[in-house]
């Protein structure tokens, strides 16, 4: 009977509680979206970064050395290879494509597997010691050696994500994928490596695939990861960019250290959501203003009711609890027709996020709204049951 009371004194107040309910849905909705980005978030933040990024650095050069002949060309880098691995603060270093980690360049492409294509692939290229020099751990098989110049199909390494993808539970190593759709280009897989977030630590690592540098790769790399030792001094840096400047006379020499980068990523990828955050923040604090003032009227509109009520017995609990309770119920109205935009996206597969992260979000949107209608409720319904009968009712 109560319940029923209470449905009949909300639909009395239809349009006034029309627009508050309207209120409490948009803020549903807005923090709907600002928990999927922060759960979301948050699934990438747990996951492991797949290497040990703290004592590399990007040294990025322009190619100044130009000839056709290979020998001359693999002469060249494997003298300045041995230069700088000889530093005794020089643990491990890889020649390597642009797309290293944390930066913003990408270099992607289609592959196909039984006739199913896969978009978005980025691919990688990197000589044999660029698993050693990042530290990436090998789940399945082995990573490039120099047996892989004579085989028949192109040896190929890919991240545990595109294992997942397109192997699902089996077995990765020996499977044979197409290059777009050149069937000429088949290319083997011969090991798989735990993915890296190449993004930052908020980001997906994504699809990823490995090719073994070859010599023609010398042609337009620019970028040598370079594993030091911990602790190493600003002189060292110093050294070690007076070695390349010295031998690459005409080339551009920058030096960038991998903690430093992800630093900057981060900052560029918190940047959504703090924005969406903020706006989210304005709402909530709109609608808790809202809803007080909403909740203050009612009282003095309702003085004389509450008064009635506490004549014939009514305890200063019960009149503060029917204010809470309509506001509950007003949330819960506002939250269910919420509930059935949000439980689209999940349904829909919108924007390719998993299950999970749409459903804790509006979880998570949900208690916030219950949390503040009740915390916005308290007050005004404490003041609710300090009413006294008799000036409620003299005012009357």
């Amino acid at each position: 009977m109560m319940f029923k009371h209470l449905f009949k004194l909300i639909w009395n107040k239809k349009k006034q509680n029309f627009l508050l309910m309207t209120e409490m849905l948009f803020s549903f909705l807005v923090l709907f979206a600002v928990f999927t980005l922060l759960v979301y978030y948050y699934d990438n933040y747990k996951k492991p970064m797949g290497f040990e990024y703290q004592n590399v650095w990007v040294i990025s050069y322009n190619n100044a050395y130009q000839t056709k002949n290979a020998d001359s060309l693999n002469n060249y880098y494997g003298i300045l290879r041995k230069s700088i691995k000889a530093m005794p603060e020089v643990r491990e270093l890889s020649f390597c494509s642009f797309n290293t980690p944390f930066s913003n360049n990408m270099s992607q492409g289609r592959v196909t597997y039984h006739k199913k294509e896969f978009y978005h692939m980025n691919f990688y290229t990197a000589d044999d010691s660029y698993q050693a020099t990042m530290n990436m751990q090998v789940l399945e098989g082995r990573w490039f050696n120099k047996t892989d110049v004579v085989a028949k199909d192109k040896p190929i390494v890919i991240n545990s994500d595109t294992k997942e993808q397109l192997f699902g539970k089996g077995t990765a190593v020996g499977q044979l994928i197409v290059n777009g759709d050149d069937k000429d280009k088949m290319m083997r897989v011969i090991g798989v490596v735990q993915s890296i977030k190449v993004k930052g630590d908020y980001a997906p690592a994504g699809l990823g695939l490995y090719q073994r540098a070859d010599t023609g790769s010398l042609r337009w790399f620019g970028k040598i990861m370079v594993q030091v030792v911990p602790g190493v001094s600003a002189a060292f840096e110093g050294r070690l960019y007076k070695t390349m400047a010295n031998y690459m006379k005409d080339s551009n020499i920058e030096i960038e250290h991998l903690t430093n980068k992800r630093t900057s990523i981060n900052y560029f990828t918190l940047i959504p959501m703090i924005v969406l955050s903020i706006v989210g923040g304005f709402l909530v604090i709109n609608v808790a203003l809202g809803l007080f003032g909403v909740l203050w009227y009612n009282i003095n509109q309702r003085r004389g009711e509450i008064g009635l009520r506490r004549a014939v017995g009514a305890s200063g609990n019960a009149v503060s609890s029917q204010l809470i309770y309509e506001s509950m119920i007003l949330a819960t109205l506002s939250l269910i027709v919420g509930s059935f935009f949000a439980v689209q996206f999940p349904l829909l597969n919108v924007f390719d996020l998993s299950a999970g992260i749409y459903i804790s979000a509006m979880l998570l949107a949900i208690i916030f709204i219950y949390l503040l209608v009740f915390v916005c409720s308290l007050y005004p319904g404490r003041q609710a049951a300090a009413i006294y009968p008799a000036v409620a009712l003299h005012e009357e």
